[in-house]
């Protein structure tokens, strides 16, 4: 096979591959390439529309943009905090909620660059058997009052 019987059948092989990516029924190599452009228009204004549509669910106060979870350990807890950005001033929110639960952060791993990541271990001053939905609520609350704050 000839090298140019080879790109041929590339070309071919890649005309195909388009026209099962953009549902195109078309058959000659200029429908499908007009068929996969106004596939790619249909899609960059999909994108569009789900940022918009994201953008408005975040901004919307009900929703707060971080994740918290609360693990149980022996004597005390693991606390994770995460955002996908980055929260001026929040770390120092939570560690007033951890002073005001009594929680002595034991050992802390923090990520505040492009997004921010707590990752804490806290054990209790007194031992009373805090709960560590409790915790949550603490540091959920220390979120809230953050973000409001911060308006």
């Amino acid at each position: 096979m000839s090298s140019r019987e080879r790109k041929r059948a590339a070309l071919y092989q890649k005309l195909q591959q388009l026209r099962a990516a953009t549902n195109s029924t078309a058959v000659n190599k200029t429908s499908i390439i007009v068929d996969a452009a106004k596939y790619i228009s249909k899609l960059k204004a999909k994108v569009e529309r789900l940022n918009q549509e994201a953008g408005t669910s975040q901004s919307s106060p009900n929703r707060l943009p971080v994740e918290v979870t609360v693990d149980t350990l022996d004597r005390g807890f693991r606390i994770n905090v995460y955002s996908e950005r980055n929260c001026p001033g929040l770390l120092v929110s939570i560690l007033e909620a951890f002073e005001e639960l009594g929680l002595n952060v034991l050992d802390a791993r923090v990520s505040c660059s492009d997004n921010f990541h707590l990752e804490a271990v806290g054990g209790e001053d007194h031992g009373d058997g805090m709960d560590a939905q409790v915790v949550k609520q603490a540091v959920l609350e220390a979120i809230k009052s953050w973000s409001q704050r911060k308006k």
